[in-house]
């Protein structure tokens, strides 16, 4: 059988460009799954059944009911721009990938650059050869734009390859193979991705857990201490773990958010498969290293995750309920600390935290809405929130912080609390630097000035910073029994 020649001009050859992976840094198989079992949890009940009849069909159910935001998606825009000029000169371009033929179909209509798309149908799964036999029966010469291995035997008969943020080793396989028309590579770093996909940064919160030890006086326990510090890093590891998940789930939110975008998912530089991994094996970590502590900070980092699980799947969605949830995880991680080193946690300390942090809650909730209603959105994606609660929510939260004042004063005045300190009374200057702290925080955002997590910006503002040491020093100062000091 005779083959027509291949063109000298290969940029005149149909080009054929793969979804996943390589027009898309993302994957739609993944994104419409998150997008499933965010809706509800027990479709995952149902996908082993999908799957028995095969990966096609596994794909059809899946995508006939969800609907996915295929305007948010991150784009390869060099590839995108690269098409674009091709389009402009005239060449035919195919959309063509194993996706269902649903998503694909959505996605060639949202980019209007394509002659043609092409999925799989819900019986045949259009991947690897079957993806090759489909341009074959089409067109006997053309050029294919991929970006996994799994594309090899589609480049082997193409008569030039565009290959898109492929591995060296596929790259020098390719080269040998075909010749090259153009290539895509991907900056920066997976691994400093994920590390950001971790949020190191927000492990500061779990500082929280030192504070029972801190305020029974036992800091200087050393063994008390290191079990102080397991804990920290099992919390630490608990919380990476929820908020690679949260992040998965909060896909289109994030991607509509002025700032989210930029998170590793949201943002396609880190694949979604990792991520699908490294939350389960965080957690697996976090709890190795928990079952060296006693059995009630288990139960404490049992009862967290099940409770950030709820929060990501369905308690974020309801307008208050969300921040109230926020407040008692915060409060948790004091409960948690204190399970660890086996010390006993005043009401008041307890009261106090839950009061301090459903104004913070509230506060991170207030900058949102705050955004949206300067760019004149009505409601907020993925929440329960309207625009319009923007006072309400500012009242709520600025009276819940000074609520959270009055009761440490009660704290402070306490028989008890009086008792485990020298010098009690140089804890009432404590509660002015909490106040400065707080409202300064609420002025802030009333302000416009705050575009972040609140406790975060007060870990990286220097003004909070001084304000946080002064408090340290004075409760220091209010332990040491000035009568030995001065005796000594």
């Amino acid at each position: 059988m005779s083959h027509s020649p291949v063109p000298e001009d290969r940029t005149a050859l149909p080009l054929y460009v793969d979804l996943d992976g390589t027009l898309l840094r993302s994957d739609l198989l993944l994104e419409s799954f998150l997008e499933l079992i965010k809706r509800n949890l027990f479709y995952l009940l149902l996908i082993p059944l999908w799957l028995l009849r095969g990966k096609a069909a596994l794909k059809r159910e899946i995508a006939g009911r969800v609907q996915l935001r295929v305007d948010l998606l991150p784009w390869n825009t060099g590839l995108l721009a690269y098409l674009q000029e091709q389009k402009a000169k005239g060449r035919r371009l195919v959309l063509i990938s194993a996706s269902d033929q649903l998503l694909v179909d959505a996605v060639a209509a949202h980019l209007d650059t394509f002659d043609a798309a092409i999925g799989s149908d819900g019986e045949h799964n259009c991947g690897g050869t079957a993806k090759q036999q489909r341009i074959a029966a089409e067109a006997p010469h053309y050029v294919y734009a991929g970006d996994r291995a799994v594309d090899l035997e589609v480049w082997r008969h193409a008569a030039a390859a565009i290959p898109v943020d492929v591995s060296p080793a596929l790259r020098q396989q390719l080269a040998a193979m075909v010749p090259i028309e153009v290539e895509f590579t991907r900056q920066g770093s997976r691994w400093r991705a994920a590390l950001r996909a971790l949020r190191l940064h927000q492990w500061l919160k779990n500082l929280l857990l030192l504070l029972p030890l801190a305020l029974a006086h036992e800091l200087g326990n050393s063994a008390l201490l290191l079990q102080a510090l397991l804990a920290f890093v099992s919390f630490g590891l608990c919380a990476s773990s929820v908020y690679v998940l949260n992040d998965l789930l909060d896909l289109p939110s994030d991607r509509a958010h002025h700032s989210k975008h930029r998170r590793p998912f949201a943002s396609g530089e880190l694949p979604l498969l990792h991520g699908l991994l490294l939350s389960p094996l965080l957690l697996v970590l976090a709890f190795a290293l928990a079952s060296t502590l006693p059995v009630a900070f288990v139960g404490a980092l049992a009862l967290y995750y099940f409770c950030t699980g709820l929060y990501s799947f369905v308690l974020k969605r309801i307008m208050l309920v969300d921040v109230i949830v926020l407040a008692g995880l915060y409060t948790l991680r004091i409960i948690a600390g204190a399970a660890a080193v086996g010390v006993a946690l005043s009401f008041w300390l307890l009261a106090f935290s839950m009061f301090l942090f459903f104004s913070l809650a509230v506060v991170k909730r207030y900058t949102e809405l705050d955004y949206l209603q300067k760019a004149g959105f009505a409601q907020s994606q993925g929440r329960g929130y309207l625009a319009q609660d923007l006072p309400m929510m500012a009242l709520f939260g600025s009276t819940s912080a000074l609520m959270s004042v009055m009761v440490f004063a009660l704290y402070i005045n306490n028989e008890d609390t009086r008792s485990q300190y020298a010098t009690p009374e140089l804890l009432w200057l404590l509660c002015p630097l909490l106040l400065y702290l707080i409202t300064r925080i609420w002025l802030l955002a009333a302000r416009g000035q705050l575009a972040e997590d609140p406790i975060v910006y007060a870990i990286r503002d220097h003004t909070s910073q001084a304000l946080m040491l002064v408090g340290a020093i004075l409760l220091w100062l209010a332990i040491l029994d000035w009568r030995v000091m001065l005796a000594l």
